[in-house]
Order: structure tokens, then sequence, then C-alpha cells
């Protein structure tokens, strides 16, 4: 599955690339942060795409050094056309590539894309103070009873492993991470240029979580779930 990022077939069926969502993903990762008062002179990003998260948070943090990892060509070349001081990017393979420590790791719908993800967590665990995570909550009552909304995710985007809130936070514990803080985010009712079905979902999925917040997740769908962890 690494061969759709460094071979031009993800960025051929996703050419922005999710830009358009980096300001909405920064803004929670700002929101995490601050709601625990993290005190921080770094962040990295592994799997930083075309940057945009990192820019939008060096707005957020000035003085703050910020670094991505990324492994596709497409996505790394269009972050290198937009860095700026403090802001740096590396096409490199984070953990075969780089022994450096930072305060704060992120991981933005990444877990998903990683062949052995256990593996993967383990071995991260010790680069950071910090980490934090944000994950698509894939499985959901209505993903499954369609079926293909799961396999298109897989086609289109990669995702290999689909999570719901409880599946993810044991995942991270059996890993031997400490869960410090999480939130949902709503990225089907936030996020620019939703599907038809999408659209016509956003008040029921509104409604629902206003009754019950796990309840409408889990049956329904249509969040994610942002994990800062230790």
């Amino acid at each position: 599955m690494r061969q759709i990022y460094e071979t031009d077939l993800y960025s051929n069926r996703n050419p922005t690339w999710h830009e358009e969502d980096a300001p909405w993903k920064a803004s929670h990762i700002e929101k995490i942060i601050h709601r625990n008062q993290l005190s921080f002179k770094n962040i990295c990003e592994v799997g930083c795409g075309t940057g945009d998260i990192l820019l939008n948070l060096s707005n957020a943090f000035p003085g703050v050094d910020l670094c991505g990892f990324e492994i596709a060509p497409q996505a790394y070349a269009r972050a290198k056309a937009k860095e700026r001081d403090p802001v740096r990017f590396f096409l490199k393979d984070f953990l075969q590539d780089s022994e450096d420590h930072y305060d704060i790791i992120l991981l933005i719908d990444v877990i998903e894309h990683v062949e052995d993800y256990n593996a993967f967590l383990k071995a991260i665990k010790s680069r950071s103070q910090y980490k934090i995570f944000h994950v698509p909550l894939d499985l959901s009552v209505q993903s499954l009873l369609r079926g293909w909304p799961i396999m298109n995710l897989r086609a289109n985007v990669g995702h290999l492993h689909y999570f719901y809130k409880d599946s993810i936070l044991a995942t991270l514990k059996d890993c031997g991470y400490r869960i410090i803080d999480h939130h949902y985010t709503a990225s089907r009712l936030e996020l620019p240029n939703q599907a038809v079905t999408s659209r016509l979902m956003r008040l029921p999925r509104r409604l629902c979580y206003a009754a019950n917040r796990d309840l409408a997740v889990r049956v329904l769908g249509g969040y994610s779930l942002m994990i800062l962890a230790s």
C-alpha cells in the first residue's frame, strides 16, 4: 500500500492532498494544546502531507520550531515550496532516517494508513514527550450497513484499518500510551465540499450528537477523534 504515496496514484486521486482541511485540523490541535496547557519548544509532524497544518500552527505558536516528515515526493514538493522559517520539511521516513526527540509529535490521519500500526505506535512512543493523534472513526453502524464507504476509503485514500472511539483508545493503551485528553471532531459537519449524502445527514447527526455523543458517533459516523497522549 505504501506505493500509492510514493508513486502518482494517491496524487492523481487526491490532487489537493486535502490542503483545504488543514486550517480546521490545526485549530483542533491548537485547542487540545491550550486546554492542557502544554509547554513545548518544538513540534514534529509525521506524515505531514503538503505541510499546511504546520504552517497554520506556526501562526498560532510563534517562536516554536516545527518540522514535518513525508514519504510522498509529490506532497513533499508542495510542502517544500511553502517552507519558511521556522518550518522545515524533509522527504524521509521518520523512523528510519531520524533519531531526534521532540516535545510534541503530530500524527494526523496517519495511523489508519500504516500496515503494522501496532509496531509503528510502539516505535514512535519514545520519540516525544507528547503525541497528538487525529484518527477517523470509520467504523459505524451506517458505514457497515452500506459497506461501500469503507471500501471507497481503502481504494481512494489508502485506509487499511478502521476504528471507533473505544478501539483506538484501547490500541494506544495496549501500546503503552497514557491517554491525557481526547475530543470528537465533526469532519462531515464542518469540512467543505461534502458529498450530498453527508449534507443530508448534517441535521440528524447534530440532533443525535446533542442527545448522546458516543451513541450518535457509533451509529451515524461522520466524526474523528483528536487524542493527546504520552
